[in-house]
């Protein structure tokens, strides 16, 4: 297939074009490097630089035809959204509504889109699964709900089908060691527990230690990218097979504590990763984990690198080789 994926020079992106790349398919990225980086981009793929805030700059790259493409270009910092959401709706939602403009204006091709967990806000039950309600606590989670909304519409009034993967905690690196290029600016915890171990942050902070639950840190549902990466290319694949539309969620369904998380960095880095228990942040939940039978029912996916040992691993190979700031 001939594919076109949007942000494909991020963190996930870059693993998402691998994925495609894997799979013989002819795969474009085109990405402003605002967040993504040269580094991740592969020889097997061309590179259009460009930005979806600009519609004239993805219509130039949609007309060259496609059978899919993966929407992966967002800001995605929590935090920051509820300080700068002018920055979210322009880029998020703006640049969302241009890139679908120009899909519904060349073939209407259908959409992978990266959505996030963010949307369903404070858990009321749990496992979450895609019946849970959906009620963001920031507007970065609002971004995402709002996009699936009009990707509704889009599929409604101009046949764009599109699949809507909510992410859980997105972690990990390509067991292979293919990508080169590390996330900027990290703001989750495996990044952050790796930049202490190598050196480069005195410590973690660890924001809460009186939750409900066995250790009184936060829990939450890691899923490794490479995971990530292979639900993209099922999720694709169903689309121009079955052309219906689905909206599911991605997790490994198993909870992991935030000490537990770090202990067990401590074990596989052999550094000693000081932490510093700091009080909690408003809106963390205590705990969420997720239900991805919908996933594995309509895709046939269901996560196999997730497990704790080849998240860590596979992070700390890329850690392992920075030098010490």
């Amino acid at each position: 297939m001939k594919i076109l994926v949007v942000g494909g020079a991020g963190y996930i992106g870059s693993h998402v074009v691998r994925a495609f790349l894997d799979k013989n398919n002819d795969v474009t990225v085109f990405d402003n490097l605002s967040t993504g980086t040269e580094e991740n981009l592969f020889d097997g793929a061309a590179f259009v630089q460009g930005d979806i805030r600009i519609p004239d700059a993805i219509d130039a790259v949609m007309r060259r035809g496609f059978d899919g493409f993966v929407h992966l270009a967002a800001y995605k910092a929590a935090g920051e959204s509820m300080v700068a959401p002018e920055k979210y709706s322009v880029n998020n939602i703006s640049g969302t509504i241009n890139l679908l403009n120009a899909a519904a204006a060349h073939g209407a091709p259908p959409c992978v889109f990266s959505s996030s967990a963010a949307v369903y806000g404070e858990p009321q039950y749990l496992p979450i699964d895609e019946n849970h309600p959906c009620s963001p606590e920031n507007y970065y989670g609002f971004t995402k709900l709002e996009i699936e909304r009009i990707l509704g519409w889009y599929d409604r009034l101009k046949g764009l089908r599109f699949a809507a993967l909510r992410y859980f905690n997105a972690a990990g690196y390509d067991p292979a060691g293919r990508i080169k290029g590390l996330e900027r600016n990290p703001a989750n915890l495996l990044p952050i527990v790796m930049e202490v171990a190598a050196g480069m942050r005195e410590k973690i902070d660890i924001y809460g230690n009186d939750y409900d639950t066995p250790d009184g840190t936060c829990i939450r549902d890691y899923i490794h990218v490479g995971d990530l990466a292979d639900a993209h290319v099922a999720a694709l694949e169903y689309l121009v097979t079955n052309g219906k539309s689905l909206t599911v969620n991605l997790g490994s369904e198993t909870g992991i504590s935030v000490t537990t998380m770090v202990e067990k960095a401590r074990s596989i880095t052999g550094k000693p990763i000081p932490a510093v228990y700091a009080g909690r942040r408003a809106g963390d939940p205590a705990k969420l984990v997720a239900s991805a039978q919908e996933a594995q029912r309509i895709l046939g996916w269901k996560a196999r690198i997730s497990d704790v040992e080849t998240l860590l691993s596979s992070t700390w190979s890329m850690y392992r080789k920075l030098p010490a700031e």
